[in-house]
């Protein structure tokens, strides 16, 4: 992911940070209490902490679980990623855990006549809930044949006649997605009255009763859309992750909020606000619209911008809202809050957050700020490799926690602190802010018209908070439009007309486009803040990207308002100004949109975002001289917007221009940025090819890179270190005992040769070299063990992500194709059947197609590595286990 960058210094630099982190960390106290489990002398806790090794499903055929909750008799409720349902009695705290044997019982429905094999293996579940005397079940898997026996959806399990079985399940709501994106939590309403629900941009948004959210989502963004050039967020939605409420038996489902990308949990502090932990898209970094992990606090009707590919809306735009706060990197899974445990007081007043890549807990404490809050987060538990997957704090005021997911090795531990008799007093909750209460009462409008919500709202949307401003404007979007459109056109205060033309371009029809854009027009812009004068921009977006156009004289007055305010001081000001003006074919925006290409540098804050993930993984030398590395060599984020802004500009090219500005993709190319970044560079560049001359075409092509685009998906250059052998058949279990005394003193230059010499260089990417058709294996040592790493490798078909799996298409014509989507319309599937290819894409009509599935066959090819012998495997796996980083102690020759 990087290159050289001054590695032995950046070497030493690291490892000092990284020891003195460590000792200044040991001197506040956490408890290093040596563990004879090593499950346990791995974890990190803080001072006072205790941790009990409970269980492990996968040494007993249990699988891999990552959903629990506790029913009303204080036993646990737990559900393998793709499997069953068991139920586990756990011993208290204090018994000895390795004499006293965990009570697991697999939970199989006992419904009287019926026999269907649903009923039997009820399971893969993202969440569970045990309330109102019931389980619900949120399934996530759409059935593994064609009698498609199981779907996605909400289940309620009962026990009609008292004898501890479950005898009774009902579908509460069916739910179209599954998968890693699908639908995930269920969470009780803090009123105890309802339940939340919560899903990944792969699940569609089904009809709802109510709609607090208002369902009018749209791209809403006139950067030019590239979707996702390897194939990922290829749903044809819009609308992202969603939250919904709905009541204990399937009625008043109601959507709360959407624009997320992947969130997998919720949660309520004490004074009943909700919180979420939304995923980054990784293979974004480097690039203008990577949004980091992140926690969000969510109110009524929020919306918070997640879109596909390049069309992801900025934090800063008024129609969503911003991220509590920004975490960096990672996988987030569960969040859940500490009030009920028996821990000192700041952390019962905690939410905790789990991330599943890099295995920490995070313990964040929201401080009402305003209408909103602000926050503090720290490190509460990690552990290398702990792949956190949900957690929750139980009966017993402990913290219980589960690994797995993927079907990697899966563990059930316990936290408590002190001896867990402590900490038991009932603690205040905290007081709203009135500006909190403000916007609570300016949400009860977020439903039904009430006769009185504009004359109470629309004041409110020219407040200096903005949560309140928000408010307001979703309480007037509630209103019928004919009651207040009139009253946007004729609104004089620049502030309340910004907010309220928000709300017409995302309500009203097209008909009024030119009467809006002119009021719109007639803000005196100078006068403005910058945050004001980005709302405006926005409005003017939204306006033009959803009712297009406007009539001639509307455009020039437009581009005679916002041209002399271009370039701007601030790069937010430059995108979006940028983006208005080159939309509206400004005769003089290209020439000054190029002299910023030229000169753009990022804003510190970007940069700081950035070192805030490097400082949050800082915890190994291998995350950090990866991190580091990506730092030292970070893409042009402002001139990459830019260059995609022009890659759909037809006017005020002039010939100069032109070479320079495909000149620059030339140099793109050599950055080094996420997974997906070569490809979004590419496909920015043929989108601007499309509009130069066709006798200039071949020139153009060539210049801005053509040859050189794909390399980094050759493998590493020049000859290749071969195999020696012998090889053999390897199996998992032969295998696995070259390592079962763990590896040392391994040759780096050998692994990494071997790495190419059996073609997993072709398709994945280790530090920013090798191909894309697979994931990246940088991180792979520090969430996967050895037996993780040789089940891929040796079984590469045993688990398959769904974000890495081929579709096989069934034909009407009886055929069948096979290949991985990478991307979708109305009418057509564009699938990759080649992985030494995978740009080259086969078009699937949709008509043609009776049904799909994904397929059990993995891509990616057995016996790669048998042509290696054991020294060779030892070496590959050791560059593997150290991702790649030559620094590693598992290189370190003995003396």
């Amino acid at each position: 992911m990087y290159r050289n960058l001054r590695s032995v210094k950046l070497f030493f630099s690291l490892s000092a940070l990284i020891l003195l982190a460590g000792s200044c960390k040991n001197a506040k106290g956490p408890d290093l209490t040596a563990s004879t489990d090593p499950k346990i002398s791995h974890l990190r806790l803080p001072a006072g902490f205790h941790a009990d090794h409970l269980y492990s499903p996968g040494v007993n055929d249990q699988g891999s679980w990552v959903a629990m909750t506790f029913d009303n008799k204080g036993r646990m409720i737990a559900c393998d990623q793709y499997g069953n349902l068991y139920r586990l009695t756990i011993p208290a705290i204090g018994s000895d855990t390795t004499q006293t044997k965990i009570k697991v019982d697999s939970l199989v429905l006992q419904i009287p006549g019926d026999t269907s094999r649903f009923a039997r293996r009820i399971g893969y579940a993202h969440g569970l809930l045990y309330a109102f005397n019931s389980l619900y079940v949120m399934v996530n898997d759409e059935g593994e044949d064609s009698t498609r026996t199981r779907h996605s959806g909400l289940y309620r399990l009962q026990d009609t006649d008292g004898d501890d079985q479950y005898d009774k399940i009902t579908l509460i709501k069916r739910l179209e997605g599954d998968g890693e994106h699908g639908p995930h939590s269920i969470v009780l309403a803090p009123d105890g009255n309802s339940l939340y629900i919560i899903a990944g941009n792969f699940t569609r948004i089904p009809k709802m009763d109510n709609y607090t959210a208002p369902p009018v989502w749209q791209i809403d963004n006139l950067l030019p859309l590239i979707r996702d050039p390897n194939g990922h967020d290829n749903t044809v939605n819009t609308h992202g992750g969603w939250i919904a409420r709905i009541d204990s038996t399937g009625g008043n489902f109601d959507l709360i909020s959407a624009g997320f990308r992947n969130p997998f949990d919720l949660t309520f502090n004490d004074a009943g606000e909700m919180f979420t932990f939304d995923s980054d898209m990784e293979w974004d970094f480097g690039l203008p619209w990577y949004r980091p992990i992140r926690i969000c606090h969510v109110p009524s009707g929020g919306e918070f911008g997640w879109r596909p590919g390049t069309d992801k809306w900025s934090p800063i735009y008024p129609d969503n809202l911003p991220p509590l706060l920004n975490i960096g990197q990672g996988s987030p899974t569960s969040v859940f809050s500490g009030w009920n445990a028996r821990f000192p007081e700041k952390y019962r007043r905690s939410l905790y957050a789990f991330d599943w890549s890099f295995g920490i807990i995070y313990a964040f404490q929201p401080k009402p700020e305003g209408a909103t809050y602000s926050a503090t987060a720290e490190e509460f538990i990690s552990g290398s490799p702990l792949p956190l997957t949900d957690g929750m704090i139980g009966p017993d005021g402990a913290l219980y926690f589960l690994t797995g997911g993927r079907r990697l090795e899966s563990d059930l531990y316990r936290v408590y602190f002190g001896d867990n008799t402590e900490n038991t007093e009932k603690l205040v909750p905290t007081e709203l802010t009135d500006l909190q209460k403000l916007r609570r009462k300016l949400e009860t409008y977020h439903e039904a018209p009430k006769s009185d919500a504009l004359d109470f709202a629309w004041p409110y949307l020219k407040h200096e908070d903005r949560f309140i401003r928000y408010a307001a404007r979703i309480a007037v979007e509630h209103q019928p439009v004919s009651q207040w459109q009139g009253r946007v056109l004729t609104e004089k205060d620049p502030v309340t007309l910004t907010q309220a033309a928000i709300a017409l371009a995302r309500q009203g029809s097209a008909d009024q486009k030119d009467k809006l854009l002119t009021a719109l027009a007639g803000i005196n812009y100078t006068q403005l803040s910058e945050s004001q004068q980005i709302d405006l921009l926005r409005a003017f977006e939204l306006v033009l990207a959803r009712m297009g156009l406007p009539s001639a004289a509307v455009r020039a007055q437009i581009i005679d308002d916002l041209d002399p305010q271009y370039p701007a001081k601030t790069n937010n000001l430059n995108r979006s100004l940028s983006k208005v003006l080159v939309y509206l074919e400004d005769p003089k925006a290209v020439e000054k949109t190029m002299a910023l290409l030229a000169t753009a540098k990022d804003d510190t804050a970007y940069q700081k975002q950035v070192t805030q993930s490097s400082d949050l993984i800082l915890r190994n030398l291998q995350y950090g001289m990866d991190i580091a590395g990506m730092l030292a060599d970070v893409p042009p984020a402002q001139q990459t917007y830019y260059a995609n802004v022009l890659s759909e500009a037809k006017t005020g090219w002039t010939p100069e221009l032109r070479e320079t500005y495909f000149r620059w993709f030339y140099k793109a190319f050599g950055y080094k940025g996420g997974h997906s970044f070569v490809g979004f560079i590419d496909l920015a560049r043929k989108n601007a090819l499309k509009n130069v001359p066709k006798d200039k075409y071949a020139y153009f092509n060539t210049i801005s890179g053509d040859s050189i685009v794909g390399r980094s998906a050759m493998g590493l250059a020049g000859t290749v270190q071969q195999p020696k052998g012998p090889g053999k058949d390897w199996q998992v279990d032969t295998a696995l005992a070259l390592v079962k005394d763990g590896l040392s003193g391994r040759d780096f230059d050998r692994g990494k040769a071997m790495f190419t010499a059996s073609l997993c260089s072709t398709c994945h990417t280790m530090r920013g070299e090798g191909g894309t058709v697979g994931p990246d294996l940088t991180q792979l040592g520090s969430r996967f063990s050895y037996k993780d790493m040789l089940e891929s490798i040796i079984e590469p078909s045993k688990t398959i992500s769904d974000q890495f799996a081929a579709t096989v298409f069934y034909l009407h014509d009886g055929g069948s194709v096979m290949g991985r989507v990478m991307n979708q319309d109305a009418d057509n599937y564009y699938v990759s059947q080649n992985p030494f290819a995978p740009q080259t894409l086969r078009t699937v009509s949709k008509k043609d197609v009776v049904r799909t599935r994904l397929s059990e066959t993995s891509i990616m090819l057995p016996g790669l590595i048998n042509r290696l012998n054991g020294e060779e495997l030892k070496d590959l796996l050791a560059y593997l286990k150290a991702g790649g980083n030559k620094q590693d102690t598992i290189f370190a020759k003995k003396p």
